[in-house]
Order: structure tokens, then sequence, then C-alpha cells
């Protein structure tokens, strides 16, 4: 698929879910938010055909986000419902980690590829402070059985404030030096302002090279993470709404005041 701006689209990020078992501090405000109830977001089926209508329209690559898409029950299955369609080739998710060290052979043998993982600090006190009560050693206990289930590359996404050169972010690059992952650094996003970068060792954050979509759990399939356009597929059907999405991209992010990083993904 083309967009107005001559850009391949191929590539559809899916939201599974807006719940995550953290309370990171740039994400969800301490008590948390409300929850889109379970009747709202799409089943394993819906998405299933989202998949089986985009891909005959040019998408082959998925990617699994939330909220935290490994909190939502049963989601070995719908990793295996998406390989069972016929023309996606690569199958990727981006988690927390802490459930990764249950999922992650699970995952595999369902047919996941690859992995992202996110992980701000290397520091077990300041990951607790930035997650509001996370373990890191079970992110790192995640990230390990990743590497021993056979998904690669393993990306460990960090989100930093100013540059990669600030001190967790030098020592996340270390940490994924010495064990073999690929450093990914996010210069933290703010969807109201627009405020947002190319990811340094990324893609993400280029719009001149953008080739992504993206589907809410409710179902809204959206052109661009910095924006307020959405194409409900329930109402429009899928076809309708991937192609009102695809038309509507625009050249450059702009704004997003309808979303939040837990119900759309980063």
């Amino acid at each position: 698929m083309l967009d107005l701006y001559n850009r391949k689209i191929n590539y559809l990020r899916i939201s599974v879910t807006d719940r995550c078992n953290l309370r990171c501090r740039y994400c969800m405000p301490e008590d948390g938010v409300c929850m889109v109830e379970h009747k709202e977001i799409l089943s394993y089926e819906e998405i299933q055909q989202v998949v089986a209508v985009a891909v005959p329209l040019g998408i082959d690559k998925i990617r699994l986000t939330g909220g935290e898409p490994l909190v939502r029950k049963d989601i070995v299955e719908l990793v295996r419902m998406i390989a069972a369609v016929e023309g996606v080739k690569d199958i990727a998710i981006t988690t927390n980690g802490v459930l990764l060290e249950k999922f992650a052979q699970p995952l595999a043998d369902a047919g996941l590829h690859r992995v992202n993982v996110s992980l701000d600090t290397i520091n077990p006190q300041k990951f607790y402070e930035i997650t509001r009560g996370g373990d890191i050693q079970k992110v790192f206990d995640g990230i390990e059985a990743a590497r021993q289930a056979g998904l690669s590359p393993i990306k460990i996404n960090c989100v930093i404030q100013k540059s990669a050169d600030e001190p967790d972010a030098m020592a996340v690059r270390e940490y994924c030096i010495t064990n073999g992952l690929q450093a990914r650094f996010i210069s933290q996003m703010d969807l109201t302002t627009g405020h947002f970068g190319i990811v340094d060792g990324g893609t993400g954050g280029d719009c001149t090279n953008c080739n992504r979509l993206r589907i809410t759990p409710t179902g809204k399939m959206k052109p661009c993470l910095f924006s307020d356009l959405e194409y409900d597929i329930r109402k429009l059907g899928i076809k309708k709404a991937i192609e009102g999405a695809l038309f509507a991209k625009p050249e450059k992010g702009t704004v997003n005041l309808s979303n939040c990083f837990h119900n759309i993904g980063g």
C-alpha cells in the first residue's frame, strides 16, 4: 500500500489491551486510569480478521503492543492465530518484560519472531521508582528466557530525557553490548504537545519513511500515533477503516488529544 506521500505501508501495530502490570511515571498516573470494559475490546477472532484483510492490501509485519500485551489472557493463542494468516512475514511484541520469562518459549513456539523490551535503567532502585514497584530482576530473567527461546533480535527500548549520553542510558547501552542485545533510545514523547523524535538505533519517529498504521484495543484504525484521526472497523468494516487511515495518514505527526500511551502503545 502507498499513502498519499508515496510511503509504502506494510506494518500494523495492534494494541491488544489498555491494561498494564506496571505504572510507569511517564505513561500512567499513580492511581491508574479508567479501563475500557472488556466487551469493547476486540476479540482475538476480530484481530485475526483484521490481519487477514490487511495482508492482501500490503501489510506483512505485525507488532502486538498494549498497555502490556502479556497481561491479556491467552496471548499465545493470538500469536498462533496471526501466524496462521498466510502472508504474515514478521510478528513481534513490545513488552515491559515482567512476564516474559513465563511466555517467551510458548510465544516462540506459536510463531513470534522477535521482541522489544522496555528498560529505562539497569539500576534496581531507579527501576522500582520509575515503574512504581517493578522488579527489574523479572525483566532480566525475561530477556534471558527470550534469548533461550530463540527470539531474535531482542531490542531494548530505553526512554531518555534529552540524549543517549545520560548515565542511565549509557548503562543500558553497556548492558546491551555485553549481552548481545540491540539498544534503542526513545526521546520521551508527549502526545498532547506533539513532542517526539527519531529513535536512536531505530526508525520510529521518522515521518518521512513511516510505514505503519495502528489499531487500538477497541478497533479504531489510526494513521499516526500523533493524530486524533481514527476509523472504527466495527462501524466502517475492516477494509474501509484501513483505507480511511491510509489516505488520511499525515505527512508529519502533530498532536493526539484522544489517546494515551496505555491504550495505543508507543
